[in-house]
């Protein structure tokens, strides 16, 4: 059977699309970043403004008090000796006290409607500075994560030996590129970018909560809303740890691992993970530590997403010539014994064993948890 020549161009567009998505997702953050700082411009020219009348109104009203107490004085002075003025001056000096004091009200009740907008900005300003910032984050992040994809996909087109290989291997890429990119697209429009856009709307009902039901429904919704940016930043920081962790470069196998794990159990409050490495603490080749991370990343997120687990836990053991990891969680299990089709992460976990020339064991029972055990020969 003769081999058709592979397109490299036909990667190259798979590759332009894939990211597409994401670039779009990250211009609708950026573009909300933008729409920030605008408002932020004119909120904080507004507040001067605001700031200039307060103290305006404050320096009339310090001038207003002395007049009206010298028209008090005035007032009481009349009163006293009634008999010695005029039924027109006491009338006067009635009406004089009576204005000045009115006017003096009047300029009281305006400062403070002065001093609530002014503090209303102030909350709004702080509440626009912290969107700003989250926005610059993520679109920072997003960046990283297409910059990883491009390069992961790049090197796997560069590790393809033979035009028959790379053939192969395209047509199953193409499918996995697919997949990932709806992922992708819809965790990051459903995820992060959805949770920015309710940021801005929540921050309009902010000053509407505070007017109509008072500081302390306002707080929680501030409140809600802070809970609102951390989850969309721990989804941005999750979708890069899917791509690829940048500290399993740096500092290998275990210390990833442990943080992975702390960080998703942060995330699953109601889900305990415990990691045990009882074998030795070095480094493997790069094969070997992207494929075991990948394995027990699957098992681990399987566990959480539809076992319902209330305990995971992960045991390594590295030895001279074996690595042997155990995955094991409490969760509602499965009926081994029905035939139905494997799901996509389970046979991403098979088919990276098989490369390593290792064996798979899974064990598990409706209602008794699942147990996953693999033993991975060193051939070095």
């Amino acid at each position: 059977m003769a081999i058709k020549k592979f397109d490299t161009k036909a990667l190259d567009l798979i590759l332009e699309k894939m990211i597409e998505t994401v670039g779009d997702s990250k211009d609708e953050i950026f573009r909300i970043g933008e729409e920030c700082r605008t408002d932020y411009e004119s909120i904080t020219d507004e507040l001067i403004e605001i700031k200039r009348k307060v103290a305006q109104i404050i320096n009339d009203g310090d001038k207003l008090d002395i007049r009206v107490r010298k028209a008090r004085l005035r007032l009481s002075e009349v009163s006293k000796r009634f008999k010695d003025y005029s039924e027109e001056q006491v009338r006067e000096a009635y009406e004089v006290a009576h204005k000045l004091q009115m006017d003096l009200t009047m300029a009281r009740q305006l400062e403070k409607q002065l001093r609530e907008k002014r503090d209303d900005l102030e909350r709004r300003l702080i509440g626009l500075n912290e969107t700003i910032e989250r926005a610059d984050h993520l679109v920072s992040q997003i960046s990283v994560v297409m910059n990883y994809m491009m390069s992961d996909i790049r090197q796997m087109g560069e590790a393809l030996e033979t035009a028959k290989e790379k053939q192969d291997f395209g047509l199953k890429i193409i499918a996995a590129q697919e997949d990932e990119r709806k992922r992708l697209s819809r965790e990051i429009h459903d995820g992060p970018a959805q949770m920015m856009a309710n940021v801005m709307m929540r921050s309009d009902l902010i000053e509407k909560i505070y007017k109509e039901r008072g500081t302390d429904e306002a707080i929680q919704e501030i409140k809600r809303m802070k809970k609102m940016v951390r989850s969309a930043l721990y989804e941005v920081r999750r979708i890069i740890y899917d791509l690829r962790p940048m500290a399993l470069d740096d500092l290998g196998l275990i210390p990833t691992l442990k943080k992975y794990l702390q960080t998703i159990e942060e995330y699953h409050r109601t889900t305990r993970i415990q990691f045990t490495n009882i074998g030795e603490d070095r480094r493997l080749p790069s094969n070997y530590e992207v494929a075991l991370f990948r394995i027990i990343q699957e098992s681990v997120q399987n566990a959480l997403k539809h076992a319902d687990a209330m305990t995971i836990q992960v045991k390594l053991e590295i030895k001279k010539d074996h690595i042997m990891a155990v995955i094991k969680d409490d969760g509602k299990g499965f009926d081994m014994t029905e035939s139905k089709p494997e799901s996509f992460g389970l046979l991403g976990i098979r088919e990276r064993v098989a490369l390593l020339e290792g064996e798979l064991t899974i064990h598990s029972k409706i209602g008794t948890g699942t147990l996953v055990i693999l033993q991975i020969p060193m051939n070095l």
